[in-house]
Parts: C-alpha cells; sequence; structure tokens
C-alpha cells in the first residue's frame, strides 16, 4: 500500500477516534476487558497445569514406593537357608511384580540398573522394559538416586514415539539385591493423558476467554448506544437551533433521566425561540423606524438645506452675530446629511440589502486619490502624508466607492488623532490578500478603548475638537464594507505610540486568505523617520 494511502487511512481512524465516543468507550472495555481475562485465564491454566502435574506425580510417587517395597520384600524373602539366592530368577520375578503394582492409563515402563562402583562377586543381569531407551535416565538423577538410600526422587522427560514427542515422569529409588548389591529402580511414566487433558483445558480457557471479551464489547455497544443517541440527537437538535431552525425539538420518550433531559433542553428551545423572535420583531420595528425616519427626514432636510445655502451665501450681508449663526447652520446641516445617510447605509446592512458590484481596481491608484483628497485637512493639521508601496500584486476586485469611503474614515480618525505628526499608508500584497495598513503617531488608545473601538456611535475622545467632524458610525461603516468583501479590518494601538488600522481584502472575490500581506503594526524603515519627524513637530 502506497505511504500517502497509509497517511490517509491513519488520519481517518484518527478522525474516527476523536469524533465518535461510543467508539472510544467500547475500544476501551475491550481493551481493558481483555487485558483482565487473559490474566484471569493464564491464572487458571497455570494453577490447573500445576495441580495435574502434582496429582499425577503423587500418584507416581506412591506406585514406585510400593513397587519398591514389593521388590525388596521379594528379594529378601527368596534367600534360601544356606544363604543363596538364584538373582536372575528373582530377577524375572520382580519383573512381574513391578508390571502388577506400576500401571497407568498412559503405560508405565521400568528400568533395574546396577549401582556403580560395586565389587561384589554375584551380578545380577540389569533389566528394561522392551523399547525403553534408557538413555532419558540422566546421570544426575542416577547419581542423586544413588547417593540417597531410601528416598525417591522424580525428573521430567521427554519420551520420543514415531508421531511426536510426549511429556513423561522417571521416578527412582534403590534396594538392595542380597550377594549382588545395590540395584536402582526406576520407573517412568508417559504422561500424555495429563497434557492432553491441559490442552482441552486451555482450549476451553481460550474460547470461553474470547467469547466473554465479545460479549463484554457488545454488551457495552448496546449501552453505550442506549446512553449516547439521545445525547447525540441533542447535539443535532442543538446545531439545528444554532442554524436558525427554531421549531426543531428532542423527541421525549419515556420518564427516565433522559427524558428529563429532553422535557428541560425542549423547555429551553421554546423560550430562546420567543425571546429571538421578541428580538427578531424589535430588530425589525427599530430598523424600519430608523429608515423610515432617515427618509421621512430627508424631505425637510432638502428644504433646511436650500434655506441655509441662501442664508449661507448672504452671510456678508449680516451682522457678525447673524453672519455666524449662518455658519453655524450650514455646518450643522452638512453633518446631519452625514448622519442622515450613514443611517440609511447601516440600515441597509442590518436589512441584508447590501450588494456589491466588483472589478478589479489598482488600490495603489485608489489609495494616492484618497490621500490627495484628505491632504488639505492633513496640511491644516500639519501632518505629513507618506505612502509606502514596496510593488507587487496590488489589483484586486472590489468596489472602489466602498474601499474609498474605508480609507476617507481611517486617514480622517489619522488626522484627527495624529497630533500634527506624519501619517504613513502602507500598501503591500501577495497571491492571495491585498491589504492596505494607515499608521498613526498620535495619542493612541488604551485596551479599554479598542475593545469598543468598533462599536455604533462610540468616540474614544468625545471632547476632542474634530477637523472631519462625524457620527460615530464611520468605523462601524467600514467594517460592514469590508465584510461584504470577504476581508476585515484589524487594529493596533498603544497610548502615546499612536494608532494602526489596517484593511486585508481577498483578491479575488470569493476567495479567501490565510494571514494579511502587512504586519501589524508595520515594519519599515520609514517609520523611525516619521518618529523622528513627529517628535521635531512636538518640540516646534
Amino acid at each position: 500500500m502506497p505511504p500517502y494511502t497509509w497517511r490517509s487511512l491513519v488520519a481517518r481512524v484518527r478522525h474516527l477516534w476523536r469524533s465518535s465516543l461510543q467508539l472510544r468507550t467500547v475500544a476501551i472495555t475491550v481493551f481493558l476487558s481483555t487485558i483482565a481475562v487473559t490474566i484471569i485465564s493464564g491464572y487458571m491454566s497455570i494453577s490447573i497445569a500445576t495441580n495435574l502435574y502434582e496429582a499425577r506425580k503423587s500418584q507416581a510417587i506412591a506406585e514406585a514406593r510400593q513397587a519398591t517395597v514389593s521388590v525388596q520384600e521379594l528379594f529378601d524373602s527368596s534367600v534360601t537357608s544356606n544363604g543363596t539366592i538364584d538373582v536372575e530368577t528373582v530377577n524375572i520375578t520382580a519383573a512381574t511384580t513391578i508390571r502388577s503394582v506400576a500401571s497407568s492409563p498412559g503405560g508405565t515402563q521400568f528400568a533395574i540398573l546396577r549401582t556403580p562402583g560395586q565389587t561384589t562377586q554375584v551380578v545380577m543381569t540389569p533389566s528394561n522394559t522392551s523399547g525403553l531407551d534408557v538413555t532419558v535416565i540422566s546421570d544426575e538423577l542416577r547419581g542423586q538416586v544413588a547417593q540417597e538410600r531410601g528416598l525417591l526422587y522424580t525428573q521430567a522427560v521427554s519420551l520420543q514415539n514415531e508421531a511426536s514427542d510426549d511429556p513423561g515422569l522417571v521416578v527412582g529409588s534403590v534396594f538392595e539385591v542380597p550377594t549382588a548389591g545395590q540395584y536402582e529402580l526406576y520407573l517412568v511414566y508417559n504422561v500424555r493423558d495429563v497434557q492432553q487433558t491441559l490442552d482441552f483445558v486451555q482450549q476451553t480457557l481460550m474460547i470461553g476467554s474470547l467469547l466473554l471479551v465479545a460479549t463484554i464489547g457488545l454488551v457495552t455497544y448496546l449501552v453505550t448506544r442506549l446512553a449516547i443517541n439521545p445525547v447525540r440527537v441533542a447535539a443535532e437538535t442543538a446545531e439545528k437551533l444554532a442554524d436558525g431552525q427554531l421549531e426543531e425539538r428532542i423527541p421525549v420518550k419515556g420518564e427516565d433521566v433522559i427524558a428529563t433531559l429532553a422535557r428541560s433542553f425542549n423547555r429551553m428551545a421554546d423560550s430562546l425561540q420567543r425571546q429571538i423572535t421578541q428580538l427578531a420583531a424589535l430588530s425589525r420595528v427599530q430598523q424600519r423606524f430608523v429608515s423610515d425616519v432617515s427618509h421621512e427626514l430627508r424631505t425637510p432636510l432638502t428644504t433646511i438645506r436650500l434655506a441655509g445655502d441662501v442664508l449661507y451665501e448672504q452671510r456678508d450681508q449680516f451682522n457678525p452675530t447673524t453672519a455666524r449663526t449662518a455658519e453655524l447652520l450650514h455646518a450643522q446641516v452638512d453633518r446631519f446629511e452625514v448622519m442622515l445617510a450613514d443611517l440609511l447605509e447601516m440600515s441597509r446592512y442590518d436589512a441584508g440589502a447590501v450588494e456589491i458590484d466588483t472589478e478589479p481596481t489598482n488600490l495603489v491608484r485608489l489609495v494616492e486619490e484618497s490621500l490627495e483628497a484628505i491632504r488639505p485637512l492633513a496640511d491644516e493639521r500639519g501632518s505629513e502624508l507618506r505612502l509606502v508601496a514596496p510593488g507587487g500584486y496590488f489589483e484586486a476586485e472590489v468596489e472602489s466607492r466602498r474601499i474609498r469611503r474605508i480609507l476617507q474614515n481611517l486617514l480622517g480618525n489619522a488626522v484627527d488623532h495624529g497630533e500634527g505628526r506624519p501619517i504613513v499608508v502602507y500598501v503591500d500584497s501577495d497571491r492571495e490578500a491585498v491589504a492596505i495598513a494607515v499608521r498613526d503617531y498620535g495619542v493612541g488608545m488604551d485596551a479599554a478603548q479598542l475593545e469598543r473601538v468598533f462599536d455604533r456611535f462610540w468616540r474614544a475622545d468625545p471632547s476632542r475638537q474634530r477637523t472631519t467632524g462625524g457620527t460615530g458610525l464611520g468605523l462601524a461603516i467600514a467594517t460592514e464594507d469590508a465584510q461584504l468583501h470577504g476581508g476585515n479590518i484589524d487594529v493596533w494601538s498603544v497610548r502615546g505610540e499612536g494608532t494602526c488600522f489596517r484593511l486585508t481584502l481577498p483578491r479575488e472575490r470569493g476567495s479567501s486568505f490565510a494571514h494579511s500581506p502587512i504586519e501589524l503594526p508595520p515594519v519599515d524603515p520609514l517609520e523611525t523617520v516619521a518618529l523622528e519627524a513627529g517628535g521635531g513637530g512636538d518640540d516646534a
């Protein structure tokens, strides 16, 4: 399988593991159950094997002891009155006695061997069962048996046959043959039946363990399914509610905890639906009120504008007080018109009735035009305007009117709060996005002001004398214009160091971008020059 296939398979398994609580529960339960069952089965298998072996060993030792006693009695009773004994004849009889005493389901073999190192004149011929390989009796066992008279020793061996090797057990003891010295008796037991019993028990334990683990896994799956399904239904219902399907509810079945949860969730959803419906209705009423008022005010405002213009044009013929009144009237009517236009624009955004008509636009050219438009006000305040455009992909699909409005607002704020210091505008772009940053070195804002800078009708310092006027809706409208293009406006500001607003837009309509081409605040060598120039202006 190719590496990428393995990676995709691992990724899918990892995603399934993270997303499925039921899978994790069943897998962990089966894993822990397998460990526990394996430990228990292993302990039982070892215990059963030990008991079976010890029981067979005890039986073999008992038979070997009885056989040794019987053979010793046979040889002792076979001594004649003159102290002689026919050892070969008694040896044959002893073999018959051993066969009658020592018998087992798997078969018992024996061997009678002379203990090495003896010098008796009479030597009895060693004997053993036909087919017994006496090499299974190790020298180590013979040494132990020969040294300790009256004790029995055992050793586990492997008995060869035609099909396979069988497990065996050798039990050794010694006895005395009159006139012939010390001999060793070894009984060899085939314990194949014990091994077969143990294999059957182990196979049964293994099959039982597998069935037990499978049963535990199945039970866990069924139990978790019963517990998790209602949670899954609740999550799906919550997602639908979040998507605006306020009529969705969880089916209620029974009277258990899950049913109580479902009823509580449904009551919460009913309450949220009522509140959201009320708020939506109030919002619609508010939007309609703002829109209607704005439209209704345009007619009397037009009349006031006409009358005010007449008075303003003839102010030279009035006395100073009346002339000043005409000027104030003209200025406030202008501000009133801007406010009405902003209110109408916000009402259109709130109603979702705003559409944009984009076309490829050179943003550097657009910035230059906006700078020329604001330059008279900047010169009046003593702020130098600078443009930094390194070069690159400056064209983007935007609606020029809305971007120009954003720039006018950002530049106007920079002039108002720039304290007569330089204002630097940065323009840069990459293959995905284009960004415009307006940097001033004025009073700046603190953290509390930054949190509210985009709120409607909010001003950083309402008491300040403003050059460009304003209603407190400029940044709110600018944010809506940026989001309409699929972009955003970010702000950086430090009290006493100035403020920087950054507008980032996708180069193509409907596309997205991962990051802005301009850092916030921008890093540029001109910044040091701007700071020095601003410091000189303050000293002057």
